[in-house]
This record gives C-alpha cells, structure tokens and sequence, in this order.
C-alpha cells in the first residue's frame, strides 16, 4: 500500500513538473528595446564581471552624473525600475539598474550558499567599481531594501546613502517576526528547495501572476509588462535561483553589533503594501543614526511601478541633499 501511494505521488509530481514546464515556456523579449521605447529613454544593457560571476546591468542618464544603483526585489528584475529609470535619467543622474545573481540575464551559480547577504552585498560594491563608482547612492525595493540595509551596514565608506522603499530594516524585521511572518507566508513556501519553481511554472505563471495583479493597482501588471516577466522568469532556469535567496537566508546574519546603519539613510512605506506591517517600518527608525522613515500617501508593495515618477522625485530630493565628497 505504502508502496502505491509514493508511486501516486510520484507521478502527480512528473506531471505537473511536465505541464509546468510546457505551459511555462516562452520566447526571448528584449525587456531593454521594450523600456526604450515605453519611456522614450536610451537604456543600454550590458554584462559586468563582479564577485566572480556575471552580472547583467541596465544603464541609463549622463556619464558624469551622480551614481544611483536601483535594486529588485522578488519576483521581478531590472525592469520593475524602467519608469522610475527615466525621470531621474532626465534628471541628469547615472542610473544603473542590476538583474541581482540569480535574475534574468544574470549569473546563477549553484547552491543555496552563493546567494547569502554577504556575498549579494558585495556584488552591488563589485559592480560599481567595475563601472568605475567607488561611491555610490543604492536604492532597494522589498528583498532588494535587504540587500541594501546589508550592504550599508557591510560596506558604509561605499554607500553615500540608502534610499529603501517597502522593506523594513532586518533587526526590526528579526523584533516583530510573528507579525511579519503572518503576512509573508510565501517566504516559507519558496524556503522549500526545488518545488516552487515547478509550482510556479504551471498554468503558464498563473499563480505568480495573479499574486502581483491582486496586490497592486489596476493595470500595473499589464500583459505586455507579464510577458517580459515570464521571459524574465523563464530564462536559464531563473524561477529556480529566485527563490535560493530566501532559503540562503532564513537565518542570516552578522557581526554588525547593533545593526546601526551609519550612513544617510531613508525607509519609505506605500499606504496599501500588503507584505510588510506598518510597525515594522517604524520600528526600523531606532535602527537608523541619520535616517527616518516616511509614509507615501497612495501606492501598494509594487509603488515603484505604480507611481515611478513620485519615487524618482523621492530619490531626487534624497540624493541631492547627500554629501558627495569623493566624486565619482
């Protein structure tokens, strides 16, 4: 009997591994000549070798402008920050957008350990430098805002400042986690290794996608815009690597004593996010020597793609008032 039920299960699991794979198959979009044109801005795409792997970025805006390093979070990539891309490229600023390890176009090397905050933060100094920035303003959004407060609180002579929207600061997440969890059960289920890519795949990305139009404003996850998601999520196997962020770091953390982020630094929250609890982006602030949080009157989790010309006039007023004392 027990030898029939396993059987059953196997089987179950070949198939809908073989219908996810079919249903989730698509055909390679160009996600930059895509933005160009949607925003009328020149974006350029290319590859960086940085932490020993490479990196796909997405540049736009002046060459001697002020260096912004934007950061996705989960699911999507460089694309989510197009429309917030072009008002600060029109502002004169450097832009540089990043598919993170495991994204898109970028590197996905194997084993859940190649994608702990550490190295993640040490890719963002990496690519800069390699783009000639020893400086830089980093902004993140949801598992990005993570990689940001990391990388601040790892490599603060390299951040100028930190702009996080959507993503309260780890420690305030690690003091209120029972609150935090009830409301991000998907952070569980993509723990789980293998599964969730498979699960995802299925009805071509219908579960995914109807996650993002459900939280967010009507018609910000239009088709034109899914589709460059599931080419982002289908290529190379990406859905898979996705999720190695959360099952690198369930428990990360390190020797940075209280978790002070000593740099300039802002936590900016969307009235309506549905993953992350008010308390915790206030709670983050005591987290924060020269920072404070500030509540954004309209805008879900995905208000970087909802209102990208008011988060480019947040970073515009942020960035300016920091002090660039090194240049470029």
């Amino acid at each position: 009997m027990r030898g029939k039920v396993i059987s059953i299960v196997l089987v179950v699991l070949v198939s809908v591994i073989a219908v996810g794979y079919m249903s989730g198959r698509q055909p390679d979009r160009d996600a930059v000549a895509a933005a160009s044109k949607e925003f009328d801005t020149a974006f350029r795409g290319m590859f960086v070798d940085a932490n020993g792997v490479r990196l796909h970025v997405v540049i736009a805006g002046p060459e001697d402008g002020k260096p912004i390093l934007l950061l996705h979070g989960y699911p999507e990539f460089w694309y989510a920050w197009r429309g917030v891309m072009a008002d600060l490229a029109r502002k004169g600023y450097r832009v540089i957008a990043l598919d993170q390890r495991g994204y898109n176009r970028s590197a996905k090397p194997s084993g859940a350990h190649s994608y702990r905050l550490n190295i993640l933060a040490k890719d963002i100094v990496e690519v800069a430098a390699a783009l000639g920035h020893e400086r830089f303003a980093l902004v993140g959004h949801d598992f990005g805002g993570q990689v940001t407060w990391w990388t601040s609180l790892l490599h603060p002579k390299k951040v100028v400042g930190a702009l996080v929207v959507n993503k309260p600061h780890p420690y305030a997440i690690r003091d209120v986690r029972p609150e935090e969890e009830a409301i991000s059960w998907y952070r569980t289920f993509l723990r789980v290794p293998w599964l969730p890519g498979h699960i995802a795949r299925y009805g071509n990305w219908g579960l995914l996608e109807k996650n993002l139009q459900d939280t967010s404003e009507p018609g910000t996850f239009s088709k034109e815009v899914m589709d460059q998601y599931k080419a982002a999520w289908d290529r190379d196997g990406s859905i898979h690597s996705m999720g190695a962020w959360y099952r690198a770091n369930a428990t990360f953390d390190a020797d940075v004593g209280a978790g002070l982020v000593t740099v300039p630094a802002r936590l900016l929250l969307a009235k309506n996010d549905a993953f992350s609890p008010p308390e915790l982006a206030f709670a983050s602030e005591r987290y924060l020597e020269k920072g404070d949080v500030r509540e954004l009157h309209i805008g879900t989790h995905w208000v970087i793609q909802e209102h990208p010309r008011l988060i480019a006039d947040e970073i515009d007023k942020f960035v300016g008032g920091l002090e660039w004392t090194s240049g470029r």
